[in-house]
């Protein structure tokens, strides 16, 4: 058992930032209730996580199918759609928290979002600021690579502060 505990704190101690700060976010429900976007305590404005993969749109949840995941509450268009979520809740999450994508790797900041401006890759759900003027999803598609690189980066500083 001691050898197991002397592993298990050399494993820890050796990660990288990057793996260690996801593991924080991912285990830490008030780390994670300080850090995501949410507005009046609920993620991504009301809308429904799930619906954007199986819908491909933003469509606004109920407060009668609401579900709260480590400190951190959605809502749902459907029953089937919390019962999706409940199952899986890593698929359908946000990344970045729920903040803008681009802002987060193009500056590292925290920036809200129109939930309606949306990205699904690699089965994960991007969202994007727009505005009339700014619609950082069209910036976010010129480099996405590399963004997607320096978004994790800062995402996972951020949420170690």
């Amino acid at each position: 058992m001691k050898t197991l505990s002397i592993l298990f704190i050399a494993f820890a101690f050796f990660m990288q930032p990057s793996q260690a700060g996801l593991g924080l976010v991912q285990s830490d429900p008030t780390v994670r209730k300080k850090h995501f976007n949410l507005d009046k305590g609920v993620a991504i404005q009301g809308y429904d996580p799930v619906a954007y993969f199986t819908q491909n749109k933003a469509v606004k949840g109920s407060a009668a199918h609401t579900f709260t995941h480590r400190n951190v509450t959605y809502r749902f268009a459907s029953a089937a759609n919390l019962k999706a979520f409940q199952e899986n809740p890593g698929q359908y999450e946000p990344q970045y928290g729920g903040w803008c994508a681009y802002a987060m790797g193009a500056a590292g900041e925290k920036v809200e979002v129109d939930p309606e401006t949306f990205k699904i890759t690699d089965g994960k759900l991007f969202l994007f600021y727009h505005t009339f003027i700014n619609n950082t999803l069209t910036k976010w598609n010129k480099d996405e690579p590399a963004l997607h690189r320096k978004a994790d980066a800062s995402w996972s500083k951020l949420i170690q502060s």
